[in-house]
């Protein structure tokens, strides 16, 4: 379920920045020779004007081929990609980011419109009290209690606390020899009986059952702060991928990269799984990271991603002539086998994480 479920979410990403590349290609007189999902060799294909649309063996990407953008025998044909002016290259470069960006910001606007969870200051009659952490080898790990659940009740014998992180807090500190905590996980509701302990609360003498608490309340927008808070929400997290994603290539360069926070194909097939089992508008925010994350990726100013062919554009703009299309190709190869040796290195540290 989880690969079928992660190779939709790939699907939607990938089809969204590839038919950004399409219709501006074809809105700025290309030819669109080949729209492909994934990877060949080519499982099966239909063709649709002068356009053939391909479904491919390896589901880990997609590609959009344009008459003439290696080609050197392309050379001449008005509808060539290098036929047409710079600025509808980059145009037709540029829009599959555009694309993933514009998925982002309507996912997170829909989101918002479904009702986002936030972190509530005061308890109302929709906040919800959730774990947000367990602490290795607590209490509450002991008794199979996991982040994410929402606590239903916490009792000992007749007595009950008040459902915020600050009142379960203070039951626990009094009522610690005996808890009975009520839970909901997977919409099933689970009661355990906890006994807390001493010292888990680095610089804090109290017991405590090892678990992190929060006050979650859902906010509902109406579309026109919605469409607003989620452009907000975008602009603000693709800042924060770009950051990210930049200091891992300098510490790359530097050859001091973590790659322990970094997901591959494999990785990303587990997260999938455990966002959506926290519901539709969790699985919709992490789509729109991807998406995010697709766009800042792509923007690099590497041979075979949108940023290198962006490169050569500029180049060439420079220059006043082409680059000789044998080079590009090229590059565009050695630029396509750097990223698939980093994407098995990345899927080989995910084999290693899940070992």
């Amino acid at each position: 379920m989880n690969i079928l479920l992660f190779i939709l979410v790939l699907l939607v990403v990938v089809l969204v920045h590839e038919w950004g590349h399409f219709i501006t290609a074809k809105k700025v007189g290309m030819r669109v020779d080949e729209f492909g999902f994934g990877f060949p060799p080519k499982l099966f294909g239909m063709r649709k004007g002068e356009t053939e649309y391909t479904f491919n063996l390896l589901p880990i990407g997609g590609f959009v081929k344009i008459f003439g953008e290696d080609s050197e025998a392309a050379e001449g044909d008005p509808r060539a990609f290098t036929s047409r002016p710079r600025w509808a290259q980059a145009l037709v470069l540029v829009a599959g980011v555009v694309m993933n960006v514009v998925l982002a910001w309507v996912l997170f606007s829909i989101v918002l419109m479904m009702g986002n969870q936030t972190v509530a200051d005061v308890q109302t009659e929709t906040s919800r009290l959730v774990i947000t952490e367990v602490l290795e080898g607590s209490p509450a790990a002991e008794a199979g209690i996991a982040h994410g659940v929402e606590v239903l009740a916490v009792s000992s014998g007749d007595e009950e606390a008040t459902l915020t992180p600050e009142g379960f807090r203070a039951f626990t500190e009094t009522h610690g020899e005996a808890l009975t905590v009520t839970y909901v996980v997977n919409g099933e509701v689970e009661t355990v009986d906890i006994t807390a302990a001493d010292g888990l609360i680095s610089g804090e003498d109290r017991q405590a059952i090892g678990v992190g608490l929060a006050l979650i309340d859902t906010v509902r927008l109406p579309i026109h702060l919605a469409l607003y808070e989620g452009g907000k929400m975008t602009f603000v997290a693709l800042g924060n991928i770009t950051v990210g994603i930049a200091t891992l290539i300098v510490e790359a360069v530097q050859l001091e990269a973590d790659l322990t926070n970094v997901a591959g194909p494999i990785g990303i097939v587990g997260l999938v799984g455990e966002v959506s089992s926290f519901g539709l508008a969790p699985l919709l925010m992490f789509v729109a990271f991807i998406s995010l994350n697709l766009a800042v990726i792509n923007l690099i100013p590497v041979p075979a991603l949108d940023g290198g062919r962006l490169l050569f554009v500029a180049i060439e703009a420079v220059k006043q002539k082409p680059i000789p299309p044998q080079w590009v190709g090229i590059l565009n190869t050695a630029g396509f086998a750097l990223l698939i040796i980093l994407m098995i290195a990345v899927t080989y540290n995910d084999i290693l994480r899940i070992i």
